[in-house]
């Protein structure tokens, strides 16, 4: 969010003031002056057609926009939508934020004394490492329960800017921690996942009115993944994207959100794709809508309207920045542009009262789903959730889980982990994130209900644990602090070193030039190693890759283990996992490259390789180049061994006319029934060590057949299990060849290849035909499997 502009806000404040004083609006107040607590409050309010809920919400809608004025109107087209007291509207506030918790970012959300605080989940990088989709729905559900508790009693709103699924193409993001990962079908699947489960909507079946427990909002449409790097910010930056990349890998997340997940917001992003603003591309909303069924309401990100005529100059005035996003189908201004030079842009003639109507529609209908219009919400579905609904030992329970199953052990020579409480008295913990939870919650947090640090975790177990900072901060800019931590590396039976990113090295507005640890931790890691009695322990915090191949090829390093940004309980994870209460099932979300690869160009969308200028493509579908860990990557402390029970080895189709003679490839549209070719991968999942485990089974598939810019593989299906010990678990997953055997072909069109199709479980590997035949051979061949 563009938060660097105070004067149009504090403008704003005033507009909006003076807006509240129209004798007009306040003519039909409530007898004592003031406005009813709720919209559509009885008795005086409670008579006009949108405040009957026997209507349907179109119904509503329109009648509520045919009462207002334009005035009236054009106030409703901020983030703040003004107060209607002549129809008894309150102000609205539509800017609240819960990537992984309630935030303060947004100022929907207020913590004061009746709610200080609220559970601090995993940041989403941590969380989408567990590849787990129920998970992930269960943690959306409880940041919602959160939510419409603390809307309850007037703290946080009822629309939330989250998730942001955005595809991980560059190690070096900012925000990367915030996404699913560089994954089309993970980030699509956590989008869809968790949508259902913040909104609540299709709980109990179809949707209807009032049914809906909060708004998700699919953030940020599109191609947008770069922040602040270089010469370049997000608020000029130009993503020029081929169309196989955008439907291959760009779009999938937005379209599962709008067509699975049912998402009642869109947020069109800051950049521009392909020359064009990207909440001025009338084309990739209306797709949106039109193809994929999205019902809900368009916001920009906060002052994307703004630099549309500010910083892109890509309109002539603000009154063009307005037209051609109105015109494109963008709802509501995160900001004042609109409600600055919305008027202007309609007396200009440039837009049209119907264009704001249009808007207005979406906008109160989303409302009307939520209940707004309802009457006492205490008397509705929702309304029973208050303050003790927060913080509660449940969502702190499902806090910890998610980090458990999140964890990614990367390293463990001879089996150094786990380590064994009765043969361990003492043990050092080194680095400023030991003891320092406010590190844990990454961007985008509020205040957490009662953090646990990874030092007081460790105390847990081992009484005797020792603290070093070692560095001053996070960056480790000197060497200052240094000596301590040697000196109590020296003593202690065990060392853990605590190393990796904070928020002054990734964040919102801050992309790396670095994938190496910063500063001198390197120096202080290899320090340590020098004095320490066993080899030690290094504990990566942070969302983004590292580059620590040095430690990877070190034997004075033990283990390594990645904790993301574990949130309130990670302290607790942590100690479980290293002593054993606790087998690490993760798997990394993202690729982790060499520090080589920050020679190429944050700027350079494109995800296939391209020998001829040396470019290495991105991300484990296209990389040519050798990674640190791979995509998908993760230890255990059991060993696993896997077999195919069941899978078909041919698929056949059935020759179309649409069929244009084509040997290698179908077009989707040429196929009579995807659902048809759906078929069940069941796998045995042997787990050969002694000692229980929550597994991550990722499915694979490569395909032999030659489209240009085919993926190297792609990941097809996952399921997390639990294992038990020495014994054998079966799994199944589902696979949908039109979804994910398909690829996309140079004109950004889905297709089928055919032939060969080898589907991988780690080294396990099961070849699949897919063909097509005459419609009289598969006849013949029916008729025989009859007889």
């Amino acid at each position: 969010m563009r938060l660097h502009q105070p004067l149009q806000w504090i403008l704003l404040f005033f507009f909006l003031l003076a807006s509240s004083f129209d004798p007009l609006a306040t003519s039909l107040a409530s007898d004592d002056g003031q406005l009813p607590k709720v919209p559509c409050e009885s008795p005086n309010y409670s008579s006009f057609p949108f405040c009957n809920t026997s209507l349907p919400v179109a119904v509503r809608a329109r009648n509520l926009v045919s009462l207002l004025t334009l005035p009236e109107k054009i106030q409703q087209l901020s983030n703040t939508a003004g107060a209607v007291p002549r129809l008894g509207l309150s102000a609205f506030e539509w800017w609240s934020e819960s990537l992984h918790g309630i935030a303060v970012n947004g100022p929907g959300v207020a913590f004061n004394g009746s709610v200080r605080a609220a559970t601090e989940f995993p940041q989403v990088i941590l969380t989408a490492a567990a590849f787990n989709r129920t998970l992930w729905r269960t943690v959306a559900r409880a940041i919602a329960v959160e939510a419409r508790a603390m809307y309850n009693v007037g703290l946080a709103g009822l629309t939330y800017w989250a998730p942001n699924i955005n595809i991980f193409r560059d190690p070096r993001w900012g925000r990367g921690q915030e996404t699913p990962g560089e994954d089309p079908l993970v980030a699509s699947e956590y989008a869809v996942e968790y949508v259902k489960g913040f909104q609540g909507e299709y709980d109990n079946g179809e949707a209807g009115s009032s049914s809906m427990m909060l708004s998700a909002c699919c953030k940020h449409y599109t191609a947008y993944d770069l922040d602040r790097w270089g010469n370049y910010t997000r608020y000029i930056f130009n993503a020029q994207v081929t169309d196989q990349d955008m439907e291959d890998t760009y779009q999938p997340p937005f379209e599962s959100c709008i067509k699975e997940g049912h998402a009642s917001c869109l947020m069109c992003a800051y950049n521009q794709v392909n020359g064009v603003p990207a909440c001025a591309r009338g084309d990739l909303l209306e797709k949106a809508r039109k193809e994929w069924g999205f019902e809900g309401y368009v916001t920009s990100d906060c002052d994307a309207v703004a630099i549309i005529y500010e910083d892109q100059q890509y309109s002539s005035s603000p009154e063009d920045s307005i037209a051609y996003v109105l015109k494109a189908g963008m709802d509501i201004n995160c900001g004042m542009y609109l409600l600055r030079f919305t008027e202007s842009a309609v007396k200009s003639g440039k837009v049209q009262e119907e264009d704001i109507d249009r808007a207005l529609l979406n906008l109160f209908s989303v409302q009307l789903r939520l209940g707004v219009f309802d009457g006492d919400h205490a008397k509705h579905r929702f309304g029973h959730l208050g303050p003790s609904n927060l913080c509660t030992q449940e969502h702190r329970e499902l806090a910890l889980e998610a980090v458990r199953q999140g964890i990614v052990l990367l390293k463990n020579e001879e089996d150094f982990l786990p380590l064994r409480k009765h043969e361990v008295s003492s043990v050092a913990i080194i680095g400023p994130a030991a003891s320092s939870t406010s590190v844990y919650g990454g961007d985008y947090t509020g205040f957490p209900c009662n953090p646990t640090s990874f030092l007081e975790g460790l105390r847990s177990y081992v009484p005797r644990t020792t603290f070093a900072a070692g560095c001053m901060d996070m960056p480790c800019e000197t060497t200052v602090g240094f000596e301590e931590a040697i000196d109590i590396a020296k003593d202690a039976d065990i060392v853990v070193m605590v190393a990796g990113l904070n928020l002054t090295e990734e964040t919102e507005d801050l992309d790396r030039h670095s994938l190496l640890l910063p500063g001198k931790q390197m120096d202080l890691i290899r320090s340590i190693t020098s004095v320490s009695k066993k080899p030690l322990i290094l504990v990566l915090i942070g969302g983004g890759p590292v580059d620590v191949s040095f430690a990877k090829e070190d034997p004075l390093v033990a283990s390594i283990l990645w904790i993301g940004y574990p949130g309130e309980v990670g302290g607790q994870a942590l100690a479980e996992a290293l002593f054993g209460d606790l087998n690490p099932g993760g798997r990394l979300p993202v690729t982790w490259y060499p520090e080589s690869f920050t020679s190429v160009p944050m700027t350079d969308m494109n995800m296939r390789a391209d020998p001829s200028r040396g470019y290495p493509g991105r991300t484990y579908r296209f990389y040519t180049g050798k990674a640190v860990y791979a995509f998908g990557y993760g230890l255990s402390y059991s060993n696993y061994s896997y077999k195919f029970l069941s899978m078909p080895e041919k698929i056949r189709l059935v020759r179309s006319s649409a069929m244009r003679g084509r040997l290698n490839v179908v077009h989707l549209e040429e196929v009579a029934s995807c659902e048809a070719m759906r078929f069940h991968v069941q796998v045995s999942v042997i787990n050969n060590g002694g000692m229980d485990g929550s597994h991550t089974v990722l499915l694979f598939s490569r395909s032999g057949t030659n489209v240009r810019g085919i993926p190297q593989k792609q990941l097809i299906g996952f399921e997390r299990v639990r294992t038990t010990c020495y014994e054998a678990t079966d799994v199944t997953i589902l696979v949908d060849p039109c979804k994910h055997l398909s690829t996309v072909n140079e004109h950004g069109q889905r297709v089928l290849p055919l032939g060969a199709h080898v589907i991988m479980l780690e080294d396990l590997e099961h070849k699949l035909v897919i063909e097509v035949v005459q419609a009289i051979q598969e006849e013949e061949t029916k008729m025989h499997d009859e007889l």
